[in-house]
C-alpha cells in the first residue's frame, strides 16, 4: 500500500494546484458579472478540500517514486483532474450531463478541440476561459508544471516527465537538472502564448478573445468562444497569424528553448523533424489548394488558397480551428488533412498523432527492408539527424505502431456496431485518438459530437486519453507484470 500511498499523495498535491487555476475564470466571472461566480466557488472549494484530505490521508506514505509509479500517476491525473473540472460546467450549466461535461473537459485538458456544446457565443466569459485554460494547461501537460515548480516533494520528477512527455525519444534532457528542464519548457510555452496573445489583440480580437485564443492556438487545442471559430473574424490577418503560430507549437518546444539559449536559428536547421514538419506542411497546402481550384471548390485561386492555409495548417497541427465546412469539399482533401493529423506535428510538441520522429523512423526502417531484399548480408544502420538510432528504438516504435494501428480499428469498429455511419465513425476514432476535435461526417468541423450516445461519449472520452498520453502509457496499466512486485 506503500506504492500508492505516494501515487495518492502526489496526485492530491496536483488536485490542490489544480484548484488554483479556477482562480482565473472566477476572476473573469467577478469583472464581467456573468453569473457564474458561485459555481467557481464551489469548484474551488470542492477541489481543494478533497486534494487537502487525499494529502492528509496518504502523507505518511511519501518514498521516492518508481519508474512503473510515474506511468500510473500520469493516468490519475488525466482521468481524475477533469472530472474535477466539470464542477464549473454542471454547476452553470443544468441540462449537461456529466457524461458530456467529461467529455467536454477531458477534450480540454487532452487537447483534443471535440466538443459538445453549442451556443458558445453566447455563454458567459467566464465557462469559456475556463474551457480555453483547461487547453493550455493540458498543453503542455500539468505534469510537467508540477516537476517545474514543486522540487521539493522529494519524489523523482524524470520518471513524470518521461511518462508525461510525447515522442518516441524521451531520455534527452536539455538541461543537468529535470526541474530546469520542465521550467525551460514552459518557459517556452509561455513566451509563444504572450505573443500569440498580442498578435491577437493587434489584429483586431478583443483582449479576452485574444487570451482565449491564444491559450488554444499554442495548445493545439483548437477551442473557440465562438460557434463559427475562426470565421467569426473573417480576417486574413487574424489568420496569418494564428497559421504562424500554429506552426510555431507544432515545433518542439525542446527545439525552441535550444533556439532561445543559443540566440541561433542552429536548432530548426538541424532539427530532421522541423524540416520533414514544414516541408510536409507547405507541400499539403500546394496540393490541397490545387486540387480544390482544380475542381471548382470555391470561386477564385486566392480563396481557395486562403482556406486551404489556414484549415490544412489546422488540421495537419491537430488544433483544429476552421474558417469554412471543409467536409464539404472534394473527399480527397478533407481525407488527406485528415491523414496529416496521424503524424505531422513534431515530438515534443503539444501536438497529438504518432509524431513525425517515428514517422520518419519507420520510412528509413522500410527502406532498410527493401534494400536488405537486394543485399541480405549488408548493414544499413538508420539514422536520424545524422545519428544512428539504435535498434531498440525501432522496436519500440514498431511496437508502438501496431498498438496504434490495432486501437484506431478497434474503436472505429466499435463505433460502428453502435449504430454510426462508417464515416463519422472512423473520423470521430481518428480525431479523438490524434487529439485533433473535429472529425468528418456527423462530427465534421461545423458540428458537434452533442449528436453521440452516451455509450459513443465514453469511447470516444477514452480515446481522447489514451492518445494524449501516447497510449502505451495507459495500456502498460493492463499487463499483469506492471502490478507484481
Amino acid at each position: 500500500m506503500g506504492r500508492f500511498a505516494t501515487v495518492l499523495n502526489l496526485l492530491s498535491v496536483v488536485v490542490v494546484i489544480f484548484a488554483a487555476t479556477m482562480l482565473l475564470p472566477l476572476g473573469v466571472a467577478i469583472i464581467r458579472e456573468d453569473g457564474a461566480e458561485g459555481a467557481y466557488d464551489l469548484a474551488i472549494l470542492a477541489t481543494a478540500l478533497s486534494g487537502c484530505v487525499g494529502w492528509l490521508m496518504t502523507r505518511g506514505g511519501r518514498r521516492e517514486l518508481q519508474p512503473r509509479d510515474g506511468f500510473l500517476f500520469v493516468v490519475l491525473v488525466w482521468s481524475v483532474l477533469p472530472a474535477f473540472a466539470t464542477v464549473p460546467l454542471l454547476v452553470y450549466l443544468p441540462g449537461l450531463t456529466f457524461t458530456e461535461a467529461y467529455f467536454e473537459t477531458m477534450s480540454a485538458l487532452t487537447a483534443t478541440g471535440a466538443t459538445v456544446l453549442t451556443g458558445l457565443d453566447y455563454l458567459p466569459p467566464s465557462i469559456n476561459v475556463w474551457r480555453c485554460m483547461l487547453q493550455w494547461v493540458g498543453g503542455m501537460g500539468i505534469i510537467v508544471l508540477a516537476v517545474a515548480v514543486l522540487p521539493l516533494l522529494g519524489v523523482g520528477g524524470r520518471q513524470l516527465l518521461k511518462a508525461e512527455t510525447p515522442g518516441p525519444m524521451k531520455e534527452q534532457q536539455l538541461t543537468p537538472r529535470i526541474a530546469q528542464t520542465a521550467k525551460g519548457l514552459w518557459l517556452v510555452y509561455l513566451l509563444l502564448t504572450v505573443l500569440c496573445g498580442l498578435g491577437y489583440a493587434w489584429a483586431g480580437m478583443d483582449a479576452l478573445d485574444a487570451m482565449m485564443h491564444a491559450f488554444t492556438t499554442i495548445a493545439l487545442g483548437g477551442f473557440s468562444s465562438h460557434d463559427a471559430s475562426f470565421a467569426y473574424w473573417n480576417s486574413p490577418l487574424i489568420e496569418a497569424l494564428a497559421v504562424a503560430f500554429m506552426l510555431a507549437a507544432g515545433v518542439s518546444f525542446g527545439t525552441h528553448f535550444l533556439a532561445l539559449r543559443r540566440v541561433s536559428l542552429r536548432p530548426y536547421r538541424f532539427d530532421p523533424e522541423v524540416r520533414a514538419y514544414l516541408s510536409l506542411c507547405g507541400a499539403s497546402v500546394a496540393i490541397v489548394a490545387g486540387y480544390l481550384f482544380l475542381h471548382g471548390a470555391h470561386e477564385d485561386f486566392q480563396t481557395v488558397a486562403r482556406y486551404s492555409l489556414f484549415n490544412v495548417v489546422s488540421v495537419a497541427t491537430t488544433t483544429g480551428y476552421s474558417t469554412t465546412d471543409y467536409a464539404l469539399w472534394p473527399v480527397f482533401a478533407p481525407l488527406w488533412m485528415l491523414m496529416l493529423s496521424t503524424f505531422t506535428t513534431c515530438s515534443g510538441s503539444a501536438g497529438g498523432g504518432i509524431k513525425m520522429m517515428r514517422a520518419l523512423l519507420m520510412f528509413q526502417q522500410a527502406l532498410r527492408e527493401l534494400m536488405r531484399i537486394v543485399h541480405p548480408r549488408a548493414l544499413f544502420p538508420v539514422k536520424l539527424g545524422g545519428q544512428v538510432v539504435e535498434n531498440s528504438i525501432i522496436f519500440a516504435i514498431l511496437a508502438y505502431m501496431l498498438v496504434y494501428g490495432a486501437t484506431l480499428t478497434f474503436i472505429t469498429m466499435v463505433l460502428t456496431a453502435s449504430g454510426l455511419d462508417f464515416m463519422t465513425a472512423f473520423s470521430a476514432a481518428a480525431a479523438c485518438v490524434n487529439n485533433l476535435g473535429p472529425g468528418l461526417g456527423d462530427v465534421g468541423p461545423t458540428s458537434t459530437y452533442a449528436m453521440l450516445d452516451t455509450f459513443q461519449t465514453w469511447i470516444c472520452t477514452v480515446a481522447m486519453l489514451l492518445g494524449r498520453l501516447e497510449l502505451m502509457t495507459v495500456f502498460v496499466l493492463l499487463t499483469p507484470v506492471f502490478w507484481r512486485r
